[in-house]
């Protein structure tokens, strides 16, 4: 994979900086990958159908517009993209990370799943459609630089 870039979605939890740092290591690691995100801004994510489609008084449509606008740039970043990184988080659960997987899985895509160990029960059937279940970006940075470089 020397010669291309590689493509990645980093899906899945919003509260933590670790998409930063993944991206970060990979440019200090001379990795030739392009990353793609879900809006993580929460009050852009939240509003951004209102925002755009005008207000609603009833909250089911206020998400609903919102989260319809997103799952655009999800759905277009997942499917250009090689593998997809996803982040359980241990504050929220976060269902729209789970759906990612799935829809992921469902195009075939390379998906690894990165969480703490008390996760495992809960997101078993998401992990064993993963390549890679990793416990730190350390782990996941590994993974994309074997792929990208063929360095252990």
């Amino acid at each position: 994979m020397s010669n291309n870039n590689l493509n990645v979605f980093l899906s899945g939890e919003i509260h933590t900086d670790w998409r930063e740092e993944i991206i970060d290591q990979s440019k200090n690691q001379n990795l030739s990958i392009n990353f793609f995100s879900p809006e993580t801004n929460h009050t852009n994510s939240d509003d951004c159908g209102v925002s755009i489609l005008g207000p609603e008084n009833d909250k089911f449509w206020h998400d609903y517009k919102g989260a319809s606008i997103n799952s655009i740039n999800n759905s277009i970043s997942i499917k250009k993209s090689d593998i997809v990184i996803i982040k359980f988080g241990e504050k929220y659960k976060q269902w729209n990370a789970a759906f990612d997987a799935g829809y992921a899985i469902g195009l075939n895509k390379n998906i690894i799943t990165l969480h703490a160990k008390d996760l495992d029960h809960a997101l078993k059937e998401v992990d064993a459609a993963a390549k890679a279940v990793c416990r730190s970006n350390e782990e996941v940075i590994k993974i994309l630089k074997y792929i990208t470089n063929s360095e252990l």
